[in-house]
């Protein structure tokens, strides 16, 4: 009895961790800088971001005003407490930015992009510094 009381539990909380890790993302953001993603330099302007699988993982990204559209696939990464805002976080090194993180409003989990070789390139000749923007659902 106690070890079907325990595979009932494991199995809960595998199941728990599949859904929180498959969160949809549908939001726009006014990005008011030139931004990286992957090897493309994406200009400055209002930007929706869609989850565009079953895992949440790959992500679109997308001009509303250019209609480009580039997609990315993203990690999980954790919070220790459920974020206030729905937010996307951004690496600056000197005038550059590259898009890092993607986190929404009441979830503990969110999704990181991996650095490319360039940021890790430029990284090298210049500190690094988080710029947070605020996104609407």
């Amino acid at each position: 009895m106690k070890r079907n009381v325990m595979l009932f539990a494991a199995a809960l909380a595998l199941l728990m961790t599949t859904a929180a890790s498959a969160q949809t993302i549908a939001l726009k953001v006014n990005v008011p800088f030139s931004f990286i993603i992957n090897r493309a330099t994406l200009p400055a302007g209002e930007y929706s971001v869609d989850s565009v699988d079953d895992q949440g993982r790959t992500l679109a990204i997308r001009s509303l005003t250019s209609n480009t559209s580039n997609l990315v696939i993203s990690n999980s990464c954790q919070s220790l407490k459920p974020v206030g805002r729905t937010k996307l976080v951004f690496h600056r090194y000197g005038d550059r930015y590259f898009l890092s993180q993607v986190w929404i409003e009441g979830m503990n989990s969110g999704h990181e992009l991996p650095a490319n070789p360039r940021e890790k390139e430029v990284a090298k000749d210049f500190s690094m510094q988080e710029v947070v923007l605020m996104a609407k659902r």
